[in-house]
């Protein structure tokens, strides 16, 4: 069955986490992902970071700077078959940053 799940996040991101969860994903899970993308607030950069990937394809790169007033947060989206909500939730609160 496909489903969707999005997430939502106003809390900064830990890069080295993200990455090693995206990579874990894209191996593991690859092909029950049709698509995800997204844009995230990493802790430390003054840019969002914009994600896409079809199955195992995946690709993320700064994109502009986030403007002076506006909220920075990180949004996700996993359009896929055997999605498990908890599991991929629990993974992606594990990114967030934990100095503020």
């Amino acid at each position: 069955m496909v489903s969707s799940i999005a997430f939502r996040e106003e809390r900064p991101l830990d890069m080295e986490k993200v990455n090693q969860w995206m990579s874990y994903l894209v191996q593991e899970k690859g092909e029950d992902l049709l698509r995800y993308k997204g844009i995230l607030y990493i802790q430390g950069m003054k840019e969002r970071l914009v994600f896409q990937g079809l199955h195992m394809l995946f690709a993320g790169r700064p994109d502009r700077k986030w403007k002076e007033n506006e909220e920075k947060l990180s949004q996700l989206v996993f359009i896929g078959k055997n999605l498990n909500k908890k599991e991929l939730e629990k993974q992606f609160n594990n990114c967030i940053a934990n100095n503020m």
